[in-house]
Parts: structure tokens; C-alpha cells; sequence
């Protein structure tokens, strides 16, 4: 089959690095259209083979990329259109429809019980979600808390599935040659205490819990690293500052390989207000890392010491951390559970699955559509028949 995706953006994010990992397992042929920001995952698409493109939107209401989008669901002759991330679905899925694409799928990374994406949940933005369901065959939620969260906002459960998403285990194991390169390349000593935490600088994440929580306890021997980039991140190095923290608080930015900058910490924490997945919880199990997490929803019905939630304030964040500095590093022992249940593999071919099952059920349909016309023009024909003869 021939798959298109259309994502709003590929900057790095979770639901961005997901779409790269399932489309290196997928045994369709797939392309992407990114609707703006093509950032540093259209080029790790490129790398693998993915041909990319760039709608080059410049605001959210954008007829004329309705339109080029359309053109290039309609030349592209796709088997399926993949709709990742709301304002790509609002796009993509009308879009498609008007091309008469024979499957149309979304799925919903991110809607937490306020907002979506980081969009309030107004009755406008639900408007013009539901809407563009509308035409969609099926959603994927990556989480039953997300399938829940959609059928209270209107969607239909039997358009749901449940898939979650995938880790590639193979990448992400433990890397000590790894580890000492980004010390040595931070100017961390290699024997200091190094609490991580990795992601999207941007609100939700509220990082700067985490800097507030860990002030305390950071000096020469222990260090925060904080690694990814966003809106939030003049104001977090202010936090630090503000906290006197600043020497031992390091932005990292961006950094392509996330395995090298886990092996490097001794402890993860994710600090988030909502998630719908927690897939950075999991990434850091997956390396070995102990984690303490407000939030994830990936980790219910799994039961491990190595990863704990904690409340979502500095007092409980910071007595957790003092327990594991106090412990010192522990050696790392990844959580098999989640490597059972969330191999990339296996969850990529539940998704191809699901889009044959759709175009097996539209093809079959169509038959019977067809079937049905012919039957009606043939008693049509007898009838007009019988009549000339009377």
C-alpha cells in the first residue's frame, strides 16, 4: 500500500520521533507532508529514505494549503492518509476525503483533560476537531486514558483503536563509551550524580519544578541536565539563575542521539502537569535509568521499582531525589515489561493492520455498492422493457 502521513511539524517531539521510528519498521511504502517547521526529524527521514515535503503553512487558517494538500493526496494516488498532531488532522482528513482516498486514519498522540496539543480545549477547537473526524475512517489513541479522553469529547468508540506507541530497544540500551563523551563533552566529572530530564522545553513539562526541586541538592558533585529545546527555555536558565543554581544546572538543546545523553545521567525525572503516553518515561527505563514521573500513562497495569510516580510539588519531587542521590547510582536494569509490550516492531504492525482491515472493508463495500447499482439498472432495464412491449 501506499501511505502518505501529514504531521503539522517535525520538529522533536514525541509524536515527531514516533512517526520516524514506525515509518523504519513499516511494510508499506510511505511518504510525509509536514504542514510547516520541517526541524531536525524531516532530516532523519530524509536520512532513511523518506521523501519529505513542506507546505510551508505561515498561519493556522490557511486555504490555499488546503488546496495544495488536496493536489498532493489527489497526484500522489495513496492507498491511506495518516493524519499525526490537530491542525494536520483538520487538514488532512477533509483533504483527503476530497480526494477520495480509500482509507483515512489519525492518530491522537496528545489530548490531556484541559488542552490539546497545548491548545485549549474551546468549544471551537472541539468544533472543527469533530468536524474533520468526520470524514476519517478510524483514530488510533496511543493509551486507553487517550481512547477515554476521545469518546468524552465526541468521538465515536467504534472509530477507536487502541495501539501504543513503540520503542526500538535495540537503540536504546545503556552506551558507557557514550556515557563518558557527553560528561567529558558538558564538563561533568566523571564520578558526579547527574539528574536528567529530557523533552520539549514548553509548559506542560514544567521543568522548572524540577530545577526548583533539585536546587538544593546540586553542587560540584551533582549536576541537572536538561536537554531538548522550546518556548520555555530563556525562562528556565532565569530559574536557574534566580535559584543560584546556574553553574550546575546545563542546557544541553537539541541533541540527536537521546540514548548517549540517558547513558549519561544516573537519574530521570519527568515533572509533566499532563501526558497521554509518558514515551520519555519509558526511553529512560528502557536505558536502565531509575525515573520518578508525575505522570504516564504507559506505566499502568506495570509494576516496577524502577520508576516512581511522585506528587506534582517540589516537597514530594525533592525528598525522592534526596533518596536516590543518597543511594548513589544504582546499575542499570531496564524493565522487561516494557520491552514486552512496547516493541516497535509489533506495534507498527498493528497499525499496518489496521489499514488493511479498512481497505479490505472498503473494497468489499464497494463491490456490494456496486453490486447493488447494477441490480437496480437491470430491473430498470426489465422494467422499461415490459413497458415498451405493453
Amino acid at each position: 500500500m501506499k501511505v502518505l502521513h501529514v504531521i503539522t511539524g517535525l520538529d522533536v517531539g514525541g509524536a515527531e520521533l514516533q512517526l520516524d521510528a514506525v515509518l523504519q519498521h513499516t511494510r508499506h511504502d510511505a511518504d510525509v507532508v509536514t504542514l510547516y517547521n520541517p526541524g531536525p526529524v524531516a532530516d532523519r527521514l530524509r536520512g532513511h529514505g523518506v521523501t519529505v515535503r513542506d507546505l510551508g503553512m505561515q498561519h493556522n487558517t490557511e486555504l490555499g494549503a488546503l488546496l495544495r494538500l488536496y493536489r498532493i493526496i489527489r497526484d500522489g494516488r495513496y492507498d491511506v492518509v495518516h493524519a499525526h498532531l490537530y491542525r494536520a488532522q483538520v487538514y488532512a482528513r477533509p483533504a483527503a476525503r476530497l480526494a477520495r482516498t480509500p482509507v483515512i486514519v489519525t492518530t491522537e498522540h496528545s489530548i490531556g483533560e484541559t488542552h490539546i496539543e497545548r491548545r485549549k480545549m474551546s468549544a471551537s477547537v472541539r468544533a472543527l476537531y469533530l468536524a474533520s473526524e468526520l470524514t476519517s475512517d478510524a483514530t488510533i489513541a496511543v493509551a486507553d486514558v487517550v481512547r477515554d479522553r476521545l469518546v468524552r469529547w465526541g468521538v465515536p468508540a467504534r472509530k477507536i483503536t487502541v495501539i501504543p506507541n513503540g520503542l526500538d530497544f535495540t537503540t536504546l540500551s545503556f552506551d558507557p563509551v557514550s556515557r563518558a563523551a557527553v560528561r567529558e563533552q558538558f564538563g561533568i566529572a566523571p564520578d558526579a550524580y547527574v539528574i536528567g530530564t529530557l523533552g520539549r522545553l514548553d509548559p506542560n513539562k514544567r521543568i522548572d519544578l524540577a530545577i526548583e526541586a533539585a536546587a538544593p541538592l546540586l553542587g560540584d558533585r551533582c549536576k541537572l541536565l536538561i536537554v531538548g529545546r522550546g518556548e520555555e527555555s530563556e525562562r528556565l536558565e532565569a530559574v536557574a539563575a534566580r535559584l543560584g543554581v546556574a553553574d550546575h544546572v546545563i542546557f544541553g538543546g537539541y541533541q540527536a542521539d537521546m540514548t548517549a545523553m540517558l547513558s549519561a545521567c544516573d537519574l530521570n525525572v519527568t515533572a509533566s502537569l499532563q501526558e497521554t503516553f509518558g514515551l520519555s518515561v519509558l526511553e529512560a527505563l528502557s536505558n536502565g535509568l531509575p525515573v520518578l514521573y508525575t505522570t504516564c500513562p504507559a506505566l499502568d497495569g506495570i509494576a516496577t521499582d524502577r520508576g516512581r510516580q511522585v506528587a506534582g510539588n517540589v516537597t514530594a519531587l525533592r525528598a525522592e531525589m534526596s533518596k536516590e542521590i543518597e543511594a548513589g547510582g544504582r546499575p542499570r536494569q531496564p524493565v522487561t515489561e516494557v520491552m514486552d509490550r512496547y516493541g516497535i516492531e509489533s506495534v507498527t504492525s498493528r497499525i499496518d493492520d489496521l489499514y488493511e482491515r479498512i481497505a479490505a472493508v472498503r473494497l468489499a463495500t464497494g463491490r456490494r455498492s456496486a453490486g447493488r447499482l447494477a441490480e437496480a439498472g437491470f430491473a430498470s432495464a426489465r422494467r422499461k422493457t415490459a413497458g415498451d412491449a405493453g
